[in-house]
């Protein structure tokens, strides 16, 4: 299992840690299809009431797809297989409330579990980043879950320089994309503490809140995730040449943090 679920029935809160540390909790298929189960468990556990996703290992919270996986794609531009598609909570009818906390690096997929969140908690050491272009991928899913949070020209700037820049924790915070900052090592127990209190709440109304909260930019978000598959097929590099590009150490070593 790489999937880690604890439940505290007493305060109707459930942690839900990405635990494959030695990857920097990169996602493979198997992550992937845990983190669908868990999602739609949930919305038949009634003694769950709120969650906490975070990662292990205090590195990262997650570098989005394992690159290590292989994902055959159709031959038709108006179709693609995206294995990171249902990782979300609200890619799978979940309204009840998601906090992520953040430790370490968050980059890549890794946006498709925070822009899924409710808030985001992270320490003061985290650091955020977007490494697509680089390697000669569309970012096109990511974008639009960072756009539900952060101003248009933040987002794009983080798109668009790759993994040449990293956004702190603190320019993060400035921007709308983190709601609360800790000490290193403290953002889940941040995020449970807050979580907890959420959990307290009448569910009807905590879950009812969330859906209403979405629903203020549902129309906007379904139409531009309705676009992102079609701009990854017509934008993205062959994967052989994106893997040449990836082992090629290209976007390693320096970057800026802002």
């Amino acid at each position: 299992m790489s999937l880690r679920i604890d439940s505290d029935k007493e305060t109707g809160v459930a942690l839900v840690t990405l635990d494959r540390p030695e990857k920097h909790n990169a996602i493979d298929l198997e992550t992937a299809a845990e983190l669908t189960a868990a999602w739609r468990e949930f919305r038949r556990d009634d003694a769950v009431r709120a969650v906490v996703v975070t990662g292990a290992g205090g590195k990262a919270f997650c570098t989005g797809i394992d690159r290590s996986v292989q994902v055959p794609q159709p031959s038709s531009p108006y179709s693609i297989d995206d294995p990171l598609i249902a990782i979300g909570p609200k890619a799978n009818d979940l309204w009840k409330p998601v906090i992520a906390a953040v430790e370490g690096m968050a980059c890549g997929g890794a946006f498709y579990l925070l822009g899924e969140s409710e808030f985001v908690v992270a320490s003061r050491d985290a650091t955020f980043f977007d490494p697509h272009t680089t390697y000669g991928m569309v970012s096109a899913y990511e974008t639009i879950y960072l756009a539900q949070r952060m101003p248009f020209g933040e987002v794009a700037r983080m798109a668009l320089m790759g993994t040449a820049e990293r956004i702190s924790a603190r320019r993060a915070y400035e921007t709308g994309l983190v709601s609360e900052l800790t000490e290193p090592g403290e953002a889940a127990a941040a995020a449970l503490r807050a979580a907890a209190v959420v959990a307290s709440h009448p569910a009807e109304a905590v879950q009812g809140t969330v859906r209403a909260v979405w629903s203020a930019r549902e129309a906007a978000r379904t139409q531009a995730l309705a676009h992102a598959p079609h701009l990854i097929a017509l934008g993205n590099l062959p994967p052989e040449r994106q893997a040449e590009l990836f082992e090629g150490g290209r976007g390693r070593g320096s970057y800026r943090v802002r």
